[in-house]
């Protein structure tokens, strides 16, 4: 079956080597997997498990691999999953286990930059999905009464909350808030183990949508379909939807998703935009090739050619006359 991923508005490339690195080690970032809840949670997982967790990507895991981090627009078609009419997180025992503890609440919003007394509509504000690519962030374990961020990269498949802009903001393993990755003044160092088909050089960064996403476009594995998904709702309002025209791109058979800026085959990013950020651009380059054909009319005025030289065979008349 043959299932598509659109990462459509910005894929651009990214180093982070700015100072400031968000945790213990300035360079250390904690590789978690999808199902696990990482070190210090902030509550028990609230997680659904409505989906399978990724395949092996191709290529094997190569947790020493370093270089540019990609970033994808939260907007772009395909950056999540989900499964029609189901939620990936249980929004509702998340707000419970977080307002049950006055400490871990206070903690969660001073991580979020929000009010107390706003958790639950803050969290019934996101959408709950699931994440189609190894995403770097910025996570948060609850220790000695506060959050204590630190640099991770969450495995594809991954259950999380996103804003109204793309953002994830929620891991619902374990509670824990997210905040976009901070640059860090050396290469990063992976710390912990790595799943297979990891690959430092696929990790991606989401960066906000310019506009608030009203409807997430998120593919659907268990139907190798295509679902639109209200912003802030869980997944009771789904429709089925058209699979996204424009920089649709295969992935593997595996059902993970490799960037749409990937060259085929070769898993290097390409240097070239999508079709879709430059309408001006790439397309309008590609047509001059195909307008070549049109200058061969010339061609057509060839049988003039024989007339032109119809004195030719004039020539050999005239040496006849005297004869």
């Amino acid at each position: 079956m043959l299932a598509c991923v659109v990462v459509a508005a910005v894929v651009l490339a990214v180093v982070l080597t700015r100072p400031g690195g968000g945790g213990d080690g300035e360079s250390e970032v904690f590789l978690q997997a999808a199902s696990t809840s990482g070190p210090d949670p902030f509550t028990e997982s609230t997680a659904e498990d409505a989906s399978p967790e990724p395949a092996a990507s191709p290529g094997g895991a190569d947790p020493s691999a370093s270089g540019g981090t990609r970033a994808v627009r939260g907007s772009a078609p395909g950056l999540y999953g989900g499964t029609r009419d189901v939620a990936s997180c249980d929004v509702e025992r998340q707000i419970t286990a977080l307002t049950g503890d006055a400490a871990k609440n206070r903690a969660f919003a001073d991580a979020q930059d929000i009010a107390p007394d706003t958790v639950p509509q803050y969290l019934r504000s996101l959408t709950p999905v699931q994440l189609r690519m190894d995403t770097r962030v910025t996570n948060h374990g609850y220790r000695d009464g506060a959050a204590t961020p630190y640099q991770a990269v969450l495995q594809s498949g991954t259950a999380v909350l996103v804003d109204d802009r793309g953002v994830p903001r929620v891991r619902c393993a374990c509670g824990n808030p997210l905040a976009p990755p901070v640059a860090q003044d050396s290469a990063p160092k992976p710390v912990g183990t790595a799943w297979p088909g990891y690959r430092a050089s696929q990790v991606v960064v989401v960066e906000p949508s310019v506009t608030v996403v009203n409807v997430f476009v998120l593919y659907d594995a268990e139907t190798d379909g295509w679902i639109a998904r209200p912003a802030g709702d869980t997944g009771g309002t789904d429709e089925p939807t058209a699979p996204p025209e424009e920089g649709v791109s295969p992935s593997p058979s595996d059902g993970t998703s490799p960037p749409a800026s990937e060259s085929p085959g070769t898993g290097e990013p390409s240097s070239e935009p999508p079709a879709q950020e430059s309408p001006s651009g790439e397309p309008p380059a590609e047509e001059p090739p195909s307008e070549a054909p049109p200058p061969e009319p010339p061609a057509e005025e060839s049988p003039q050619a024989p007339d032109q030289s119809a004195p030719a065979p004039d020539a050999p008349r005239e040496p006849a006359s005297p004869a």
